[in-house]
């Protein structure tokens, strides 16, 4: 598939496309259920932009930004900005490994930090600069040859309440509320946040704009599979430990972060339905079975359903998935292993 270039081109087409390539230790088989012809892709595709709110705007010059440079063992860190609307900019870290130049480029990785109840951590926990150890993926990407880059989401770190007036959770309720009576959701603003992030990441000259990717962790994980059905750009999409169905949500009473609750989707389907969308570019999830924020019942019926999605899209081997039996909400080294692995097979 031919892709348009041009970003404003690209932004008309992209609501049309499916996207264009997908992974698994278990590739998925279509089933009897799936020869029941659920809705087309592309009429739930038209019915989860209603309800996200609306088209996306047309993008506005990015006019990057660096701050400042630092040298890191294996790699450079840089501190940049970027405009996602018009008085809007993202502070995000770019880790660009040594030996890398635009006359020999690399794959790019885009990766979206956790939640955690964390509003303080955002961009410096995966460049390794805060947080927790086990998510300081940002530098192990870098020093296995990607560059990648680490943006702050709406509401953590430099993005929380500019007037300080709100803090931590307060804040985040407030954008996710003010967004609603808009017309729009949280979701639609992560997406559209996203989206100038794979944009930003696609203009580095270090990096080769055929061989993007992403990955998350929790929340990262669920901002994974909700960009992936608009941004054909990223060949390769990796979550971890995420992937609340609303059937779970409902039936266990379950708190979970704003950009899962897209207002009136559950109408037309649940969350495995929108990571679906991805087919046929290449998707992989990794799970704990003792994760309560994803009951594994929930999260092995929506592992079939990807399943059939990908079969209808002629791409059943682009999806796999991983379940770790005995552990929770975690990164354990068996599940950074797959990431490492789809990465390897997707953009190389």
């Amino acid at each position: 598939m031919t892709l348009p270039t041009d970003r404003r081109a690209f932004l008309k087409s992209s609501a049309l496309i499916a996207g264009a390539s997908a992974v698994t230790s278990r590739p998925m088989a279509m089933s009897l259920e799936s020869r029941a012809q659920p809705a087309a892709a592309a009429e739930l595709r038209a019915r989860l932009m209603e309800c996200l709110g609306g088209d996306w705007p047309e993008p506005c010059e990015l006019e990057p930004g660096v701050m400042r440079e630092d040298q890191r063992e294996g790699y450079r860190l840089l501190w940049v900005d970027y405009a996602v609307e018009p008085g809007d900019r993202v502070p995000a870290i770019l880790m660009i490994p040594d030996g890398v130049t635009p006359a020999s480029p690399a794959a790019g990785v885009a990766l979206w930090h956790q939640h955690a109840g964390k509003w303080h951590l955002g961009k410096t926990e995966p460049a390794g600069l805060a947080g927790d150890r086990m998510h300081h993926t940002g530098v192990a990407l870098a020093r296995l040859g990607y560059v990648v880059l680490c943006p702050d989401a709406l509401c953590f770190e430099e993005r929380r309440d500019p007037e300080g007036r709100l803090k931590g959770g307060d804040y985040e309720r407030y954008e996710f509320l003010r967004r609603v009576v808009q017309g729009r959701c949280m979701a639609w603003k992560n997406i559209l946040d996203m989206r100038r992030a794979v944009d930003y990441l696609s203009t580095r000259p270090e990096v080769d704009p055929g061989r993007l990717g992403c990955y998350g962790h929790s929340m990262g994980s669920t901002h994974t599979w909700l960009v992936g059905p608009w941004e054909p750009r990223l060949k390769c999409l990796v979550g971890n430990c995420c992937l609340p169905t609303y059937r779970a949500i409902h039936r266990h009473k379950l708190l979970h972060c704003f950009p899962n609750f897209i207002p009136g989707f559950h109408r037309y389907g649940d969350t495995p339905d929108i990571a679906g969308l991805i087919a046929p570019r290449a998707l992989h999830l990794n799970f704990g079975e003792k994760d309560a924020s994803s009951p594994i019942g929930e999260v092995r019926r929506g592992m079939e359903r990807i399943g059939q999605a990908y079969a209808r899209a002629g791409a059943a081997g682009r999806f796999t998935w991983f379940v770790e039996s005995g552990v929770g909400h975690v990164l354990s080294e068996k599940m950074w292993e797959r990431v490492r692995e789809t990465f390897r097979k997707y953009l190389s």
